[in-house]
């Protein structure tokens, strides 16, 4: 549920017997794994039996693992029971479910999504705070470098690495832009089908994070790392091409916003709280949700205003596309599309209306998405037709996860309680 990489490593003879013999195995359990690594146990989400399921290679995803020195190929896998009935609580399962419900109706979604990532020095004691990582200078940012050159510049080692490393592995990445944090990057990928792109970013995060290791530091998706600094995103540019004609039905034939698209965007405003614990999965996702911060607070919409959700960019009509601002840069790629998709589809297909396009600053306006896991769980939970979108018992498993990472969390005693509760209280 995390997005974490999981699976078997093995000799290439034994993997291509076992794909034969549907012996690809690993637990059902695998996803109900929790961020801190431990299995969720009171769940109907997943047997109590604790039983197998089995993996089938999709082998338009096999690629070369450029850090090895050795020749290693990585290929990820969809899951099955063994009666041959896919795994619904799968994340990968989940966006292939909300793709074919646009395909019923005739449509095929296109998205481009942006992410954004701090390299910061080894940390190897969580009880101190994250520092932000030294380039070629020698010397730490002393503040944000928002689109500075050679403030990027000051990380081409890395960043040369990160792009052979991607071009080794056929992944689409586009412009590098330096962002307002101390050592925070951001990278854009081409648009493309919401599925390959999925697994690209999935294959993208684990690719920077091994960058930054051969360079002595580390790459961190967290939402929000630095106390006083903006936090990492992973905006979602999303738009809906008619299949027979291949036509961009967001815009009418004059050439004008159609009905579809002001419809695609209403389903995002009413349903975006529900879909928000995908878009912002972990405790730490809600400290970026803050006003004056570069991330959006509310649900309202406008045209090229990059202090609301959803951003419509300034584009011709066959580019015209809405930006989902929401999403942190923690999220699991397939779900955060899934979700994001979903809300956009529910729009379409209830004729939903949109507000009216806000002029200014957003932040103006009262926060209304949810301000805590806790309440965006609440959510998702009383929200119906988003959960049958996304699948019952997929929420199920999701929500079980979430709520025991909770309880996990809500164990620790941090170092503000310990600053200002030790010997005040």
């Amino acid at each position: 549920m995390s997005g974490t990489a999981r699976g078997k490593i093995l000799p290439p003879s034994k993997f291509l017997k076992g794909n034969k013999s549907r012996g690809l195995r690993i637990p059902e359990e695998v996803f109900t794994l929790t961020i801190n690594g431990r299995y969720v146990w009171e769940t109907s989400a997943v047997s109590d039996a604790a039983i197998d399921i089995y993996l089938q290679p999709d082998f338009n995803t096999i690629r070369l693992v450029p850090w090895y020195s050795e020749p290693t190929a990585q290929v990820i896998c969809d899951a099955f029971h063994l009666n041959d009935d896919p795994v619904d609580i799968s994340p990968r399962h989940v966006l292939k479910r909300v793709l074919a419900l646009y395909k019923e109706k005739g449509w095929r979604p296109i998205i481009a999504p942006e992410l954004e990532f701090y390299l910061v020095k080894r940390n190897i004691d969580p009880d101190y705070p994250l520092e932000a990582a030294v380039g070629r200078s020698g010397r730490k940012e002393a503040g944000g470098q928002a689109y500075g050159i050679d403030a990027a510049n000051d990380f081409d080692p890395i960043v040369e690495d990160i792009y052979d490393f991607c071009e080794a592995q056929e992944l689409d990445v586009d412009t590098l832009s330096h962002e307002s944090g101390p050592a925070q990057l951001e990278i854009n990928f081409n648009h493309g089908d919401p599925l390959e792109l999925a697994d690209q970013v999935f294959l993208f995060k684990r690719t920077v994070r091994q960058a930054a290791l051969k360079h002595d530091m580390y790459a961190t998706f967290m939402a929000k790392p630095h106390e006083n600094e903006p936090g990492s995103s992973m905006h979602i540019h999303q738009s809906v091409l008619d299949v027979k004609t291949g036509r961009n039905v967001f815009a009418g034939k004059d050439g004008k916003p159609s009905k579809l698209f002001l419809s695609h965007i209403a389903g995002l405003q009413r349903y975006l709280a529900a879909a928000l614990p995908l878009a912002a999965p972990n405790v730490n996702s809600y400290r970026r949700l803050v006003p004056e911060s570069d991330a959006p607070t509310n649900v309202h919409w406008a045209i090229d205003n990059r202090t609301v959700s959803l951003r419509v960019p300034s584009s011709d009509p066959a580019n015209l596309r809405v930006e989902n601002r929401v999403p942190g840069a923690d999220a699991n790629p397939y779900l955060a599309f899934a979700a994001s998709l979903a809300c956009g589809y529910l729009g379409m297909i209830e004729r939903l209306k949109p507000t009216d396009p806000v002029e200014g600053s957003a932040y103006r306006y009262a926060h209304t998405l949810p301000i805590s896991l806790d309440e965006a769980l609440d959510k998702l939970n009383y929200t119906k037709s988003f959960k049958q979108v996304l699948g019952d018992k997929f929420v199920e498993a999701f929500q079980d996860v979430k709520h025991e990472e909770m309880q996990h969390y809500r164990r620790v005693i941090s170092s503000w309680e310990r600053e200002y509760l030790l010997l005040n209280v």
